[in-house]
């Protein structure tokens, strides 16, 4: 009798006899309480997330302005007016420029300095502390104690240029030298995350792997390029992900080094936003260029994943 009961019970809620029988009613309270749980985070998510894209979306075919005027749909002129830009294209080669300077750099003394704090350098928690402590700092920080190194008369970095013989140069007023300066800028302060990330990385390597190598007579360089090296793959491919993707987003540091003065050579793609946005009051189109500039990304960001899938199947 419990086995008919069983098996009719099975067919009539679609569930296998060996599956513990749950009434409806509790069930939905579950249910209920997990959406409960979400709801503070999905509606978080659509006010911050979702409806500011949705309504820059529809920003971007209108032409609205700061001061409320306009408002009116114009289609794809926003977008077409954008593409025909010089100085949006411009702005967006600054961006390119900007991240190709800045991110060999990046990995590559990342690298250097994780190896050396690894392979047992005196005092760890020492340069540690140091190589991360510039990444802590604000912005705003970071551009002042940078402008005054940079400083044409009293700069600590043309005092170095006269101890070496060379002549002096003026960092942020040249356009020759003013990205550069942002470079040297930006990769001191956040050269740290990098390391660190590298660090984690090399710490997680087995030490069999060394010791088996020195007994087979490897030395230290030799067990960096067979052993680190190789395993620091995934790591690097994050890295670059990541410092790909920050230094896209290229505005706060530049913008407060020159203070808010924009030139040819050292204007960024956000840069050229915020001066559509706010300075010449058309929300329309500065909203038409962040999505340029947003497509741009995302075919980045397919780009790198489509590579990284390759050479895993490899």
């Amino acid at each position: 009798m419990m086995t008919t009961t069983a098996s009719t019970r099975a067919v009539v809620t679609g569930r296998k006899s060996s599956e513990p029988f749950r009434p409806a009613g509790p069930r939905r309270r579950e249910q209920l309480v997990s959406w409960a749980f979400l709801a503070p985070f999905l509606i978080a998510f659509a006010l911050f997330l979702v409806w500011p894209i949705l309504h820059g979306i529809y920003l971007s075919f209108t032409d609205q302005s700061l001061t409320g005027a306009g408002g009116d749909l114009v289609g794809f002129a926003n977008y077409a007016e954008a593409l025909g830009d010089p100085v949006m294209w411009q702005s967006l080669w600054n961006t390119v420029w900007f991240t190709l300077l800045s991110t060999v750099p990046l990995v590559a003394l990342s690298l250097i300095m994780a190896a050396l704090v690894d392979r047992g350098l005196p005092g760890q928690w020492l340069w540690r502390l140091s190589f991360f402590m510039p990444y802590l700092l604000a912005s705003t920080v970071i551009s002042q104690i940078w402008v005054w190194i940079f400083n044409p008369q009293i700069g600590a970095a043309n005092n170095i240029l006269k101890a070496l013989g060379l002549q002096p140069l003026a960092w942020l007023q040249n356009p020759d030298t003013n990205m550069l300066s942002i470079v040297i800028a930006t990769v001191w302060w956040t050269v740290g995350f990098n390391f660190l990330l590298y660090l984690a990385a090399m710490q997680n390597i087995p030490a069999q792997q060394y010791e088996a190598a020195s007994l087979d007579g490897a030395g230290a360089w030799r067990q960096f390029w067979s052993i680190t090296l190789p395993q620091l793959g995934p790591a690097t491919v994050l890295i670059l992900i990541l410092q790909i993707l920050a230094s896209l987003k290229l505005f706060d540091q530049a913008y407060q080094m020159l203070g808010g003065v924009a030139s040819d050579t050292t204007r960024s793609i956000v840069q050229y936003i915020y001066e559509a946005g706010f300075v010449n009051y058309r929300f329309g189109f500065s909203a038409a260029i962040s999505y340029v500039f947003f497509a741009l990304i995302i075919i980045v960001g397919v780009a790198q994943a489509l590579v990284t899938r390759r050479r895993k199947v490899q």
